[in-house]
């Protein structure tokens, strides 16, 4: 059976970059025949920078909203929280006493979200790595859809496995998992900034436009991004230099399930004020039914941790028997 891992962080609102890249494509992966999807809310991760513990359950509640509000089914795939299934923590340790301090030195990721003062940076951030390896290989995943900044933690997750089937198993006992980047939109980037991808924790909220945005919010945010002086491109060459324009289109191609080549036959050499208005009403009618289903689930706090706790037994049915087997390989004593 192919089996797809993949979560987010509990950190700040999803955006529409989560949804185009991510969540969007979750949703047609639970529908492929042979295939199993695990899609959880990674709050242990959340820990490794600021986060507030007073709002860290609603924010799960939310994110896992927004998973169901997308078009993921918990009927058809599990979601649920990391915390609620102790394995990821244990294997995360020991996948952590196996793992070469220079691996992890090679993360881009610590250095960029460490900034200046890494000095002041939390371990858990450093060691990040290994427990994302242990999140995916705890479920024996084959398949991890993620995006271009993630590419690099996959690779140490084939790597951690690797090691620990030829130089601690002596067979192949965690499968390899196969990064998946897939759709238009692999990496959408800020509505102010071309060259910077969209995040839920930049300072402005003008750089984003979040799942919880109403109608009247995401037209504006549309109307204000960042363009130039230029008509719309009508060709891959036009788009050279342009990342603001090559966002927006690559934006429009991802929501329309289009090309970029074909949104640009349709509008290149148009001004982008018409552009602009095209891309608003198409995100509107996209978001708004995904908007009004997350707060028809956020208003029933209940129903939604019913979900969370059913998917969190199935969870934890996979990952038992595989983390005892790690155990057991590793010599370690158990009841």
């Amino acid at each position: 059976m192919k089996r797809i891992f993949s979560g987010m962080q509990p950190t700040n609102r999803l955006t529409l970059g989560n949804y185009l890249g991510a969540l969007k494509n979750w949703v047609k992966m639970q529908d492929e025949h042979g295939t199993q999807c695990i899609y959880c809310v990674v709050d242990l991760h959340a820990n490794t920078t600021g986060y507030n513990p007073g709002t860290l359950k609603n924010a799960t509640r939310e994110v896992a909203a927004a998973y169901i509000a997308a078009g993921v089914n918990p009927e058809k795939s599990i979601i649920f929280a990391q915390s609620s299934v102790p394995g990821h923590a244990q294997l995360g340790w020991m996948l952590s006493c196996i793992t070469p301090l220079g691996w992890l030195n090679r993360m881009t990721q610590f250095k960029d979200k460490a900034g200046k003062d890494k000095e002041k940076a939390s371990a858990g951030l450093y060691t990040y790595p290994t427990l994302m390896a242990a999140d995916v290989l705890l479920y024996h995943a084959t398949h991890v859809p993620v995006g271009d900044d993630q590419k690099q933690h996959v690779e140490l997750m084939r790597d951690i496995a690797i090691s620990f089937n030829q130089h601690i198993a002596g067979r192949d006992f965690f499968p390899v998992p196969d990064p998946v980047i897939m759709g238009e939109a692999t990496r959408v980037m800020s509505l102010r900034d071309g060259t910077q991808k969209m995040s839920k924790s930049a300072e402005s909220d003008m750089t984003r436009i979040n799942l919880t945005d109403d109608a009247d919010m995401i037209s504006q945010k549309i109307k204000k991004a960042k363009t130039d002086a230029g008509l719309v491109p009508a060709s891959e060459a036009e788009c050279e230099g342009r990342p603001e324009a090559r966002n927006l289109l690559t934006i429009y191609a991802a929501l329309s399930d289009t090309s970029r080549e074909a949104v640009m036959a349709e509008y290149g050499g148009q001004q982008f004020s018409a552009f602009k208005n095209a891309l608003s009403d198409l995100t509107v009618a996209t978001m708004a039914p995904i908007t009004g289903r997350m707060r028809e689930l956020m208003a029933d706090p209940t129903e939604m941790d019913r979900i969370l706790g059913a998917s969190a037994v199935k969870a934890n049915e996979i990952a038992e028997p595989i983390l005892k087997n790690a155990m057991d390989i590793m010599g370690f004593w158990r009841a």
